[in-house]
């Protein structure tokens, strides 16, 4: 589709032997390379500045803010002086944030859900994300994008999207399904939100258990810790616990993909273990250990948190609506169906369980 972003023709590649990265060399190739890119980043993170103003002021997720702000801006990464920049925040600093997510999560807390809500959690992102491929072959939906959808519906929303989106091929379509995903995902959490508590209400069950259901099927943090807390204290404790071990597993899934889809796409070179993945599991670590201190790994949160909205402003900035609208039905049923899937799963295992 000639409305979809192209891709910038001297980005680099993510693996394997080519020509040295110009913002590692010194002198006046680094100077270059800041104008170079300096514009573009500088526009995403204005956006990303406006996104996080209106949601804070006005309410809703930032993400979708981000998103369809950049979305308006896409005449910005076709041709000029921003072109550059908007290609490096979509992907290296989106890297950047999916690595510091690691700072979010200890071992420790995983470890205090107890081993049934471990297994549950690992059981239900898998199926999911099995349940995605399967129904987008069937209906006719290219196995990436069903793997981008289930993997955002069964980990973490947007975030999950972007750290997904940026170990799959590359194909012409790829920033257009990545923004639509990242639009499914966040309507549907919000609703999810809303109606989830009233639906989980007619089981009757106690607090701890309504929470296990709304952490273990809820998209988005943010949503999570809403229809939680909507509960009560216990119940938005245990959704928050619950949801950040779906966190977790944006680790090895985001890992397992990579070697899959590179192994098919690029030999040998292409398995290499992505550098983000790798301070992903370092974070982890360190924040188990509890040898950085408790400020430190804020700012590791809150830069993280800026990263991503930056590179989703500048992923809507590659996205026209044109090319949104050319998505169809089929793709707006496959997100719904595994969400679908993914409530019925959580909350038939819950009731016999809880």
């Amino acid at each position: 589709m000639n409305e979809i972003a192209k891709t910038n023709p001297s980005s680099e590649t993510e693996t394997g032997p080519g020509p040295k990265r110009p913002w590692m060399s010194g002198g006046p190739d680094m100077l270059a390379t800041l104008r170079r890119y300096f514009p573009g980043v500088l526009v995403s993170l204005t956006i990303a500045i406006a996104a996080t103003f209106l949601s804070e002021h006005y309410g809703g997720p930032v993400m979708l803010f981000a998103l369809l702000l950049g979305m308006a801006f896409y005449f910005l990464s076709q041709e000029g002086a921003c072109v550059a920049g908007i290609e490096f925040a979509s992907k290296r600093i989106l890297r950047v944030a999916v690595g510091l997510l690691g700072a979010q999560i200890t071992i420790g807390e995983i470890m205090k859900l107890g081993l049934t809500s471990v297994i549950l959690v690992i059981v239900a992102v898998t199926l999911t994300i099995l349940f995605g491929v399967l129904l987008a072959r069937v209906v006719g939906i290219s196995r990436p994008f069903g793997v981008l959808t289930a993997g955002a519906v069964a980990i973490c929303g947007a975030s999950a999207a972007l750290a997904i989106s940026s170990v799959l091929p590359k194909g012409e379509t790829h920033e257009r399904d990545t923004a639509f995903t990242v639009i499914g995902v966040t309507a549907l959490s919000t609703m999810a939100m809303i109606v989830y508590p009233l639906i989980i209400a007619f089981f009757r069950l106690d607090h701890a258990a309504i929470g296990v259901f709304l952490g273990g099927t809820i998209h988005d943090v943010a949503q999570v810790v809403g229809a939680g807390f909507s509960v009560s204290e216990e119940t938005g404790n245990v959704a928050t616990f619950i949801k950040l071990l779906r966190v977790a597993m944006l680790l090895p899934v985001v890992m397992t993909l990579s070697f899959v889809f590179r192994a098919h796409s690029a030999g040998k070179a292409g398995r290499q273990l992505p550098g983000f993945l790798v301070a992903f599991v370092v974070l982890v670590v360190i924040s188990s250990l509890g040898i950085v201190p408790a400020p430190i790994l804020a700012v590791l949160k809150s830069v993280s948190r800026w990263c991503l909205v930056t590179a989703i402003a500048a992923l809507g900035m590659k996205t026209s609506l044109k090319a949104m609208a050319d998505v169809g039905g089929r793709a707006i049923a496959l997100i719904v169906a595994e969400t679908v899937f993914l409530a019925i799963f959580v909350l038939a295992v819950v009731v016999v369980l809880y």
